[in-house]
């Protein structure tokens, strides 16, 4: 049975840097043998969390369930079907995209928090899968690693999904260009990431 790789795309843009990078990522291991599935985050439906907590309540390691009746779901559902994840988002404002940050929040279901505890407890720590981050920013890639908190939210998604990071692609100066191409060298990373998933 075919790897399964599930690619959180959170660019705006199709054919921007970050969509660039995801999909040669996903193109390696697709071409390694792998499934690909493609999620962009633009074209699917993911309301806004409600802070409710109703998913947080019951323990148990099963992600809770979310009161909201949208794509997410059938997203986490592809996720945890994986072997394999890629996510990717730009970064604005010094961090992942409103949209990456709306995907992040509604994550929760994977906390077991019951009402009166401090914080919340990880219902996953480890499900044995790899994840590939990757960000693209408008500063050098030197300064965004240092200055931005994208790869940090990107670390906390793969976590918070039970993966370990298996490498990292921050792809800067993503807006020299109206329609940038993302360049050779940043281009093979992202191949030998998305092969890293195998």
């Amino acid at each position: 049975m075919a790897l399964k790789i599930t690619v959180i795309n959170g660019s705006y843009r199709r054919g921007g840097i970050t969509d660039q990078a995801a999909e040669a990522a996903a193109a390696a291991a697709r071409a390694g043998g792998a499934e690909v599935e493609m999620i962009r985050l633009a074209e699917r439906r993911v309301e806004f969390c409600l802070n409710c907590r109703a998913c947080t309540q019951e323990p148990g390691p099963a992600r809770g369930r979310c009161v909201q009746r949208d794509d997410m779901d059938a997203i986490l559902d592809s996720i945890e079907a994986s072997s394999g994840l890629i996510l990717a988002a730009p970064v604005n404002f010094f961090n992942v995209n409103a949209l990456t940050r709306r995907f992040m929040e509604r994550l929760v279901p994977y906390a077991w928090w019951p009402w009166g505890a401090m914080a919340p407890a990880p219902r996953v720590k480890d499900r044995k899968i790899k994840a590939v981050l990757i960000t693209s920013s408008a500063m050098p890639s030197v300064a965004g690693r240092l200055l931005t908190g994208s790869m940090r939210a990107l670390k906390m998604m793969a976590a918070t999904l039970g993966a370990k990071t298996a490498g990292t692609l921050f792809v800067g100066l993503a807006s020299m260009e109206e329609k940038p191409e993302l360049p050779a060298r940043d281009r093979r990373l992202a191949e030998r990431l998305g092969r890293k998933l195998l």
